[in-house]
């Protein structure tokens, strides 16, 4: 594998820190050899804020820690698409805001701090269809939606990632792939995430599947396992998952995504996936590490700086055993820093 470019890996901060603070996660990040982070809850300062509410002084303390901490931002890890696609009340809880507002106020906001934090890639969503209605019905909508978010953001000079995720009308890998083909814009990657797609009860051959119907329009990956309890097991595919119930998030090597034959798969498909986003303005492929193996909900996880380095190490040793070459810091960066 050594002419195959390497996976690189990076992981969303907030989860590695107890209080969120920046200090707490750029140290952890650091510590356990991470030269990339993705972005999404911080305390810089003024209290928790989703990166999205940070104000002017609080987003250049983010930039000084980052460059204090010799890190780099993969994503922004924004809520962008994460709210309802219509105004109905269906027995939950999440947000509406009108289109037209949203393109207007919340996308470019969200632009502007990826190109702010160096990053040429903003995290994704492709909105909540009312629960229980047919996903057909609202695919044209939620597709047309994403297309206009996929502009803006190409007009800012970044892609946006489009993620699967349960309960959204992305919720599994062929229609993420029915989107993205619809959609038809280079500015438009997929996000691959197993333990979306186990906790929504699908065996591991369905995962691989779905990231196999995935891998045209794959931009980078996302590593969450899950462990279906046995009792569950029987009870096959569901049609809504609590988001805030779920708690058998495990490590990559312990779950039921089958991540030992995607990544398998992946140290093949790597240099073409490479290409793809070097294309865009990206350094590679991201491996982003979301574990949650602490505790995980609608909007964020959490897994400790000892869970984080646990699954770290589990999924470094899923690559080891696929040939898919990553790199942590070592002596050489240390003195390459200090200018030896």
């Amino acid at each position: 594998m050594s002419d195959s470019p390497s996976l690189l890996l990076s992981g969303f901060s907030d989860e590695a820190a107890n209080q969120k603070t920046l200090d707490q996660q750029f140290c952890a990040f650091a510590a356990l050899g991470l030269r990339y982070l993705s972005i999404r809850f911080v305390d810089a300062g003024n209290g928790i804020k989703n990166v999205m509410s940070l104000d002017d002084s609080e987003l250049e303390t983010v930039i000084a820690k980052l460059d204090e901490y010799g890190l780099q931002v993969s994503s922004l890890g924004s809520p962008i698409g994460k709210i309802k696609l219509l105004d109905v009340d269906d027995g939950t809880s999440t947000g509406f805001t009108p289109f037209d507002q949203y393109i207007a106020e919340d996308v470019p906001r969200a632009c502007d701090l990826a190109n702010r934090l160096g990053t040429k890639l903003v995290r994704g969503f492709s909105f909540y269809h009312p629960r229980g209605s047919e996903l057909e019905t609202h695919m044209t909508q939620a597709t047309d939606q994403v297309g206009k978010i996929v502009d803006v953001c190409d007009q800012h000079g970044l892609t946006y990632g489009l993620e699967v995720e349960a309960n959204l009308v992305g919720q599994n890998g062929p229609v993420l792939a029915k989107m993205h083909k619809s959609i038809n814009r280079d500015g438009c990657v997929l996000i691959f995430d197993g333990g979306n797609l186990v906790m929504q009860g699908y065996s591991p051959d369905e995962v691989y599947q779905q990231y196999v119907a995935m891998k045209p329009g794959l931009g980078w990956i996302h590593i969450k396992d899950f462990k279906v309890p046995d009792s569950a097991k029987a009870q096959g595919k569901i049609d809504h998952v609590d988001e805030e119930a779920v708690k058998h998030f495990v490590p990559a090597d312990q779950g039921d995504s089958g991540h030992a034959a995607i990544i398998r798969d992946l140290a093949g498909f790597l240099p073409t996936l490479h290409q793809r986003m070097i294309n865009r303005g990206i350094p590679g492929v991201f491996a982003d590490m979301e574990p949650h193996v602490k505790g995980g909900g609608q909007f964020g996880g959490f897994s400790g700086p000892d869970g984080f380095g646990v699954a770290l190490r589990a999924f470094c040793r899923v690559c080891d055993d696929a040939g898919v070459s990553y790199r942590l810091r070592d002596f050489a960066d240390i003195q390459q820093d200090r200018g030896f």
